[in-house]
Order: C-alpha cells, then sequence, then structure tokens
C-alpha cells in the first residue's frame, strides 16, 4: 500500500521489538514496522532513517534516560513516541517539552500505542492515560498571564488539525493566528516553562487547566 504507515522500533528488548511489531501490524489499517533495534542508529540508517514514526524505548541498556537521543531526533523532524517501563511524570513532561508527541508506559497495551502511533504519522499530540495523570498532577504556580483571546486560540488550535480552520471558525486572519500562538509560547518561555511543540503547549495548558483531556 503506497499509504501504509511505517515505524521504526528502538528497544534494547528484543521480545518488546517482536511485540510492538505484531500489535502495530495487526491493527485496521496496518502500520508496518521497516526497521527495528537495540539502540538509535536503527533510526537514522537504512528504512528506520524515513520510516514515518519512532517508537523509542527512553531506557537502553541502563538507568539513565536517552533525552539527547529524543532531541536530535526530534530536532531532525522526526516523529517520536517515547515508550517506557517508567511510569515517571517528571521525565513525561520533560519529553512533551522535548517535542515527543506521546510519552506512552508499557502498561498501557496495544490499543494506546497503535493509536499513538497514528496520530504521531500525522504531527498529532496523543495524551494515554498515564500521561493524563501526570499533566493533571503537575499544578505549576508560574502561569503565564494569557489574554481570553490567546486562551480562545489556543483551544481552538489544540481542537483543529489546522491553523487555517482556527483563522476562519474565529473570523481572523492566519498571521494572527500565527501571532497569539507565537506570543503564548514566549510567555511560557519567560516564566522557564517552554513550549516549542503543540505536544508541549497542550501539555501546559492541560497542567494550567485551561482545558482538560476530555475536550481534545
Amino acid at each position: 500500500m503506497a499509504d501504509e504507515l511505517s515505524a521504526v522500533v528502538v528497544d534494547d528488548h528484543p521480545a518488546v521489538r517482536a511485540g510492538v511489531a505484531y500489535w502495530l501490524s495487526s491493527g485496521t489499517p496496518p502500520i508496518r514496522v521497516v526497521a527495528s533495534g537495540e539502540d538509535v542508529r536503527s533510526a537514522w540508517l537504512g528504512e528506520g532513517a524515513t520510516a514515518d514514526v519512532v517508537i523509542l524505548d527512553l531506557h537502553l541498556g541502563g538507568p539513565t534516560p536517552v533525552l539527547g537521543d529524543l532531541r536530535r531526533l526530534v530536532e531532525a523532524g522526526r516523529r517520536v513516541v517515547v515508550y517506557s517501563m517508567r511510569a515517571d511524570d517528571d521525565i513525561a513532561l520533560q519529553c512533551l517539552e522535548l517535542g515527543a508527541l506521546c510519552y506512552l508506559t508499557k502498561a498501557e497495551g496495544a490499543e494506546h500505542l497503535v493509536q499513538a502511533t497514528r496520530a504521531a504519522a500525522e504531527g498529532r499530540p496523543y495524551t494515554p492515560p498515564s500521561l493524563a495523570g501526570a499533566l493533571a498532577g503537575d499544578r505549576s504556580d508560574h502561569r503565564p498571564a494569557l489574554s481570553a483571546r490567546e486562551v480562545e486560540v489556543l483551544v481552538e488550535w489544540f481542537q483543529s488539525e489546522s491553523k487555517e480552520f482556527v483563522a476562519q471558525r474565529l473570523g481572523i486572519s492566519l498571521s494572527t493566528v500565527n501571532s497569539h500562538l507565537e506570543r503564548i509560547r514566549v510567555k511560557y518561555a519567560l516564566i522557564g516553562r517552554e513550549a516549542p511543540t503543540k505536544a508541549a503547549l497542550v501539555a501546559r495548558a492541560i497542567q494550567d487547566g485551561l482545558i482538560g483531556v476530555d475536550d481534545l
């Protein structure tokens, strides 16, 4: 199939790699695992280099999370789903801030992994149950002072496929939408809570009570 989604699986456990490949290929429509391996080189070489989605285990052969590898993948424009044994709220939020589209624990099973991979292939964030708990539990005291219009634009963008649709819905220009979103990012950055990606902005908005997980 020309439009079949593809993924590369980076995990240091062969059984996990095999299980993920089976789950993804069993979905409707199936997602093809074109490469897999025990280190991140699998995502940079051969067919893995052009896979639609990178499914990345954060702890490859050791206790230290491979956040540097995640950052490099995101900076290269790759769409990453972090798939980890650890239900660690702080690490989950850190991964979203670096640009991962989802942080998924291995306890959450096939359905969530397939949904997260499909969403990531489209550049959309996906919020599984464990991550919803992490975000809801992080109520920062330092929140940016967003205007009512900025909040309106932000929420519309989360619920839309494009900024053009937001502009149409709110009766404003695309450049105005972009200006609002850029100001929101600047306001978050100024208080030390950077949100460089859409997924990171979703995380911040949930943390700050601007939108609920059920609204997405």
